[in-house]
């Protein structure tokens, strides 16, 4: 660490290698909070959050029972032990309350005075967040199983949303006019709303290599695919299906990187939200895998942990990136804080750790102060 320090007071290093480091550190010591309790509001699973990008302060979570709750994730007590209490929810008493299951909630990337879900009652909602009250009501023929608002766009405003089954759809975060869509049938399509034909790339698994007359041809799993999510940059998406996998795409030209992250347990009859994180030396995707998180490095593929906590499954978890925290939600009706743990000293009798028992995904970033001094 020294050397980071010394490296950066030289003017020898980029301002940004030291934040990604101690990012990567947090992001491999994350462990479940056991002094932060997330106040438990829902009756029934919790299927979506999401943490507006502006402050990273207040937090949306969806349930099976259609309640939407509205957390404030900020420690105002500055006590060590503390409860993330609910500022205020949409309950069953509600008049404009989802009649069944919320499967996806999201703030407006831009401002904190309006958020939007979506709901098994074949509804998409624009909330006022200040009134509570419903701003707009979206009516569909067939059930709405996800939506999403693209981050970076300044020229629409545009929510994509589908119906049956496509069970995930992601606007890139690097063009705002380019959409993913996840369906059912195992194919994932990218998507250029500008364009009349619509479809630019079906992926395909086989990178082209199969004849068109394999079933497994042209399809990018061999189950139903049910959660994607575009790295930080925008660069790759990632893909999970129920046939156990998850693969890695390049997001310009549709390529299959090929990537082995092993079996990848995905029993979810609906969408899977999984997150990715951002600001690392080594970039990591947090995937609920039964009751755990199994959090794996992007780009090579190698599983780092499982973080265990929730006794049911879990169906979604989201990244907090200015603090390199995660939120997940499970089945268990409880929303679990995971944070990156502090390093103790290590016994004087104790030998210190040398580059090579350090994680594989400190590598790139993490030196001795004689290399880089």
């Amino acid at each position: 660490m020294l050397g980071f320090f010394l490296a950066r007071q030289a003017g020898l290093d980029d301002p940004l290698r030291l934040r990604r480091a101690e990012s990567t550190r947090r992001v491999l010591g994350l462990e479940l909070n056991k002094d932060r309790d997330v106040e438990r509001i829902h009756g029934s699973g919790v299927n979506t959050l999401d943490i507006e990008p502006v402050e990273a302060r207040y937090m949306l979570s969806g349930g099976s029972d259609g309640v939407i709750v509205l957390y404030d994730l900020e420690n105002s007590s500055r006590q060590p032990y503390y409860t993330c209490k609910a500022v205020c929810s949409v309950g069953r008493n509600h008049p404009d309350v989802h009649k069944y299951s919320v499967e996806t909630v999201q703030w407006y990337p831009h401002d904190t005075g309006m958020f939007t879900s979506s709901s098994f009652d074949k509804t998409l909602k624009v909330w006022d967040t200040n009134t509570l009250q419903t701003a707009d009501v979206f009516n569909f023929e067939e059930t709405v199983y996800s939506h999403h608002m693209s981050p970076v766009a300044t020229k629409h405003c545009l929510v994509a949303g589908h119906r049956q089954e496509i069970l995930a759809v992601s606007w890139s975060p690097r063009c705002e006019y380019v959409l993913a869509t996840a369906s059912a049938d195992s194919r994932v399509k990218l998507w250029d709303v500008r364009r009349a034909s619509g479809c630019l790339i079906t992926l395909d698994q086989h990178n082209g290599k199969k004849s068109q007359a394999v079933e497994s041809a042209n399809t990018a799993h061999n189950g139903k695919v049910n959660g994607l999510c575009f790295t930080s940059d925008g660069l790759h998406l990632l893909t999970v299906g129920t046939d156990n996998r998850m693969r890695l795409w390049n997001s310009s030209n549709g390529e299959n990187t090929l990537v082995n992250y092993g079996k990848v347990c995905n029993d979810s009859r609906k969408g899977l939200k999984f997150t990715v994180s951002y600001g690392c030396s080594s970039e990591f995707v947090f995937v609920p895998y039964g009751s755990t998180i199994a959090v794996y490095t992007v780009y090579s593929g190698e599983q780092i942990t499982m973080l265990k906590g929730h006794y049911k499954s879990v169906d979604c978890c989201v990244f907090q990136s200015n603090f390199q925290e995660l939120y997940s939600g499970s089945r268990d009706c409880n929303i679990l804080a995971w944070v990156p743990s502090l390093y103790e000293p290590v016994p004087d009798d104790e030998e210190p750790t040398t580059k090579s028992q350090l994680n594989p995904a400190f590598e790139d970033a993490w030196s001795s102060s004689d290399e880089e001094g």
